[in-house]
């Protein structure tokens, strides 16, 4: 008699054991599925007027699943929007996909930020406060340095 409840005391360990080390692994590979952004190479041109002004990065997803760029906003605007490019033709668009293990590059000619209604120009040297979030990830915030007119990176 004395040997079953050792024996059902082992086999209740190892059942906890198996299901603790489930759970481990689903817990691992969840964080594995999720997008882990960063963001790199901002930067906003000079604006030669106090009307609008574009916004340029890349935001790099080295996660394991997408994720979708969906506002942004900043102290200096009313309004940022996101735009596309596409045939020479720029256009508002509600969001912008982040591949996972890729990247969405916002640049010159191509996807970019429009900064709206500006409550003043920001001038070279400056830095501008953006908040970006996403559909999936928490929002991340960048103090974006404002650059020459002519700035290429």
């Amino acid at each position: 008699m004395s040997r079953r409840p050792r024996a059902r005391r082992a086999l209740g360990l190892a059942l906890a054991g198996a299901l603790l080390a489930t759970g481990a692994a689903a817990c691992g590979s969840a964080d594995g599925d999720a997008p882990r952004l960063t963001v790199e190479g901002a930067y906003m041109p000079e604006p030669p007027t106090t009307d609008t002004a574009g916004g340029f990065l890349t935001v790099r997803n080295d996660g394991g699943a997408d994720d979708s760029l969906t506002s942004v906003s900043s102290d200096v605007a009313g309004e940022v929007q996101i735009h596309t490019t596409a045939g020479g033709r720029m256009r508002q668009v509600s969001s912008l996909p982040v591949p996972a293990g890729g990247a969405l590059e916002l640049s010159r000619g191509g996807d970019h930020l429009m900064f709206m209604e500006l409550d003043r120009r920001p001038a070279e040297g400056e830095t501008v406060p953006v908040e970006l979030r996403f559909e999936k990830s928490g929002p991340i915030r960048v103090e974006v340095p404002v650059e020459a007119t002519n700035h290429v990176p």
